[in-house]
């Protein structure tokens, strides 16, 4: 049997017990809550005021304020040299797990996309075997994607509709799809995709700099990514406005207006988490001269996130805006 020295083993920093991750479950469960009632709102609402909004921005706040200080603990632990190389693989393993169910999340709202347009969309329509009776509740509805017509319109309105009420609904004028854009040019899908993907390429840039020890192509090239992603989501909110204010394609535009804007939607809240991790990383390293080659796990765990969060758009650019 060999014995081993005391002396060979690394000291494990365990932190201090923590209310942090209660006070981030409440903060995320009151904003996720005002969330759906804003949407419930937006959808049955008859104008009276809910609190709706005020629960959402209460809970995000909360739970943004939580993290702020959670984050700010776990940085000055490693800047103190408590974390060991046993916690920080701990870490990557946390990251890793993040970002697994972050993919969850997505795959499920893609799977619901799937589901509505080859499965549901058709029956409704009274084609294949689950659709042998619709056509007696839906009598005139013709199924094609992006949807023209709702059932409720085919119908004749939510009067003639032969099922519960479940809201009005009203079909868009115009789709985000590339065929219905006015000029290629104009398609704002497509310069959002551009400045999507060329972040992920300056990212990529940034962390060579880092490696190489060169801080200022660092600093640059991430300070690049971060107006990129502002400039994607301002990209965005423009959409939003153009779909609203000029194509009529709204949250009650049917299942079409319902699928885009939660899987944008949910996106473009991805793309605001991710830019902010990047923005913290890059005000770390200007302003606190913090991440070497051999430390930088903040900004490492900021650009994996920022690399699924650009995957995600790629398939949403394929199969809510092309296919």
């Amino acid at each position: 049997m060999t014995t081993q020295s005391s002396t060979e083993y690394e000291k494990y920093y365990v932190p201090e017990k923590s209310k942090l991750a209660v006070c981030a479950t409440i903060g995320l469960i009151s904003s996720t809550f005002g969330a759906a009632n804003v949407m419930n709102d937006m959808t049955f609402g008859d104008g009276a005021t809910t609190g709706s909004w005020g629960i959402f921005w209460f809970g995000l706040f909360f739970f943004s304020a939580t993290l702020f200080g959670w984050f700010r603990m776990a940085i000055k632990e490693n800047l103190a040299g408590m974390n060991s190389a046993q916690l920080k693989k701990s870490y990557v393993l946390g990251m890793f797990w993040f970002i697994f169910s972050e993919v969850m999340f997505f795959l499920a709202f893609f799977g619901a996309l799937f589901y509505v347009r080859t499965l549901v969309g058709p029956w409704l329509a009274g084609e294949g075997e689950g659709g042998r009776m619709n056509h007696l509740l839906w009598e005139g509805f013709n199924y094609q994607w992006p949807m023209p017509l709702t059932p409720q319109e085919a119908v004749g309105g939510v009067a003639n509709q032969p099922v519960a009420n479940m809201g009005t609904f009203q079909s868009y004028e115009q789709s985000m799809a590339f065929g219905e854009a006015a000029a290629w040019y104009l398609w704002l899908p497509m310069w959002n995709t551009i400045v999507l993907l060329s972040s992920s390429f300056t990212v990529h840039v940034a962390h060579m700099g880092l490696l190489d020890g060169n801080k200022r192509k660092f600093n640059i090239w991430l300070g690049i990514t971060v107006a990129l992603g502002m400039l994607f989501v301002a990209l965005q909110a423009l959409e939003y406005y153009e779909a609203y204010a000029h194509f009529g394609l709204t949250l009650n535009s049917g299942i079409y207006g319902s699928t885009f804007f939660m899987l944008t939607g949910f996106h473009g809240f991805h793309v605001i988490m991710g830019m902010t991790m990047l923005l913290i990383q890059w005000l770390r390293s200007v302003r606190g001269g913090h991440f070497t080659a051999d430390d930088h796990f903040g900004f490492e765990a900021s650009s994996w996130y920022w690399h699924f969060v650009d995957v995600v758009w790629v398939f949403l650019f394929l199969f809510v805006y092309i296919l």
